[in-house]
């Protein structure tokens, strides 16, 4: 095999581009420094590999950009419109390897002052624009985690500033002080030795992840399972009534362009075809499978307790693991949860476990945290194969974790790949946060991710509107946990968990198990039917640790991994919880 120096690669692959950009001149106009990071990367898929790609220096990434280009991730990253002459102040990371190349070139100088957080000091640098347009650069193309941030002042004192056109759009706008938020998706991460030259001028804050647009160094992953013309990742999950529906989503390459299912009651010889609708995901820095068909079916006007097997277009026979069932009309049902799954290989290895042990189980859900990064679409495709014998056949109910929702950029591919009830609060993203009965359960699969007062009224609705027997609350943050308490949500959700009797709320987060006594108004009380009980778990190893004192705590497990069976029979409870040998380490019975 032949190899080249990286100094000889990079040569090559800038006369690649070179000739690529010169056989096909582009406007440039009216590009965003992210959409000019999109076509390079694209322009790099045509040459080399992932291999190769991520051999790209900081020096070498640099020189792919003509002049012209360059001015793009100079000055169209970040910008705006001021109404009078301004001094704009931008708020660099000392940590950083690689000053962002703008800065000096567009005439920032730096100055003696400093800002701070816990996490790192800014440099700030300073440049005077007049009134009219004010264009800012890319963060870097290294993915640095920590986002410049900028704050803008009249230069005369006696004028009043107005910010607008803002691009990105839904910018925040705070007070440059002590105390102010960095980054407007972390909010316990706040400013202090604000100088007092800087306080009180309009403070525009990013969020983390925003960096990650201009990502070219060390940037690129390799799927272990990419897409096929064979579809896979066949899932099972509810959007609507789960006595009388169900949808089944499933991917492809993007050269399948049409999908449908066909479902008939076990042995039955007739057949109904419904059409799925086609969606195309991208993920732009994964290098060898890019973009991928999304397709989901959604089948209504089932029969409940019915047994119902399925097969897709493209399957000739119909396959003897995809099959569902409806509930029935009694009072009888069991699921399992998990605490964070993290797209381990561990979690597979128990969720599968626990699907061998309890294959009457109506559905499985996991707490949050159902990957690493949720943004990175090679994590999902490892979960997917871990746990496709158990998704194909149980439906799958989560709640999004932080890192599902990852770095405030969103929370886009979670919904691409789920489909479940759009019935949450009309003003966090739909199907963020949803509500579905079974049988005579509530299950209330509430976002923590998203502001806690956004969700308040909508949670009070659903648990005063419900005549559920049993109701359960599902969210990825503990409220009540040894090591960082979660206040705001014991502010804003508990006291309706005690007015209407919430009887299990069920998080992750935290990486260890703890189930509570019953408590009412964050004390404990004397038996279930006065409080709720609050249980943390994980489906990952996790430990051996220290572990605060938590007096409410009914049962802790410092170290271990996870999986909990809930059985219900009318008006009798059975909770299980059990490690990875099989052993059950918690189990409490309670009755109404």
């Amino acid at each position: 095999m032949i190899s080249m120096q990286p100094n000889l690669c990079h040569l090559l692959l800038s006369l690649v581009l070179l000739s690529v950009s010169c056989s096909k001149p582009k406007e440039v106009a009216s590009l965003t420094a992210k959409a000019l990071i999109s076509e390079k990367v694209t322009e790099l898929y045509a040459t080399g590999t992932a291999e190769t790609h991520n051999e790209l220096t900081y020096e070498g990434a640099m020189d792919m950009f003509t002049v012209s280009e360059k001015k793009i991730l100079a000055t169209r990253h970040w910008s705006f419109e001021v109404n009078v002459p301004v001094t704009v102040s931008v708020m660099r990371s000392k940590k950083q390897r690689h000053l962002p190349f703008w800065l000096e070139e567009n005439g920032f100088e730096k100055t003696s002052m400093e800002v701070s957080n816990e996490m790192t000091d800014y440099e700030v640098w300073q440049k005077q624009f007049d009134r009219g347009s004010v264009g800012l650069g890319i963060n870097g193309l290294e993915n640095y985690k920590y986002h410049y941030f900028v704050c803008v002042t009249p230069q005369f004192p006696n004028e009043t500033l107005q910010i607008s056109n803002i691009y990105p759009e839904n910018q925040f706008i705070g007070t440059m002080d002590n105390g102010a938020f960095t980054y407007h998706d972390w909010d316990e991460l706040v400013l202090f030795d604000v100088p007092e030259k800087l306080k009180g001028q309009q403070l525009l804050t990013t969020v983390r992840g925003r960096g990650t647009e201009s990502h070219l160094v060390d940037a690129f992953r390799i799927t272990k399972f990419p897409s096929s013309q064979k579809a896979d990742q066949v899932m099972l999950t509810w959007s609507d009534d789960p006595a009388t529906s169900v949808d089944i989503q499933w991917r492809t390459a993007t050269s399948v362009q049409q999908g449908s299912v066909f479902y008939r009651p076990i042995g039955s010889p007739d057949s109904l075809k419904v059409p799925a609708q086609k969606s195309q995901m991208e993920d732009l820095r994964l290098a060898n499978d890019r973009h991928t068909h999304r397709f989901t079916a959604k089948i209504r006007d089932l029969n409940p307790g019915t047994t119902y097997e399925y097969k897709l277009n493209t399957q000739a026979q119909w396959p003897e693991e995809q099959h569902f069932g409806t509930p029935s009309d009694d009072d009888s049902f069991s699921f399992i949860w998990y605490g964070d799954a993290h797209y381990s290989p561990d979690w597979g290895t128990i969720a599968n476990q626990a699907f061998r042990s309890h294959p009457d189980a109506a559905f499985h859900a996991v707490a949050g945290d159902l990957v690493s990064d949720g943004l990175h679409r090679d994590q999902w495709d490892e979960l997917f194969a871990y746990s496709e014998r158990i998704i194909s056949q149980k439906p799958f109910m989560n709640v999004l974790g932080n890192h599902d929702n990852r770095m405030g950029l969103g929370a886009h591919m979670y919904r691409d790949l789920f489909s479940y009830p759009d019935n949450g609060p009309s003003n966090i993203p739909q199907e963020h946060t949803y509500s579905f009965d079974y049988k005579n359960a509530l299950f209330l699969m509430i976002d923590a991710t998203s502001r806690d007062e956004l969700q308040t009224e909508w949670i009070e609705q659903q648990l005063k509107s419900s005549n559920a027997t049993w109701k359960f609350a599902m969210f990825h943050f503990p409220p009540y946990n040894w090591e960082e308490p979660y206040t705001n949500i014991q502010k804003e959700w508990i006291p309706l968990f005690d007015k209407y009797h919430v009887d299990m709320v069920f998080s992750g987060h935290i990486h260890y198990y703890m189930r509570s006594n019953p408590m009412y108004d964050g004390k404990v009380v004397d038996h279930h039917s006065q409080g709720t009980s609050y249980i943390i778990s994980i489906g990952i190893p996790s430990g051996p640790k220290e572990i605060g004192e938590e007096d409410y705590a009914a049962t802790r497990k410092s170290e271990g991994q996870f999986y909990q069976v809930i059985k219900i029979d009318g008006k009798t409870l059975t909770y299980s919880a059990i490690d990875a040998e099989e052993n059950v380490i918690d189990e409490v019975t309670l009755s109404k």
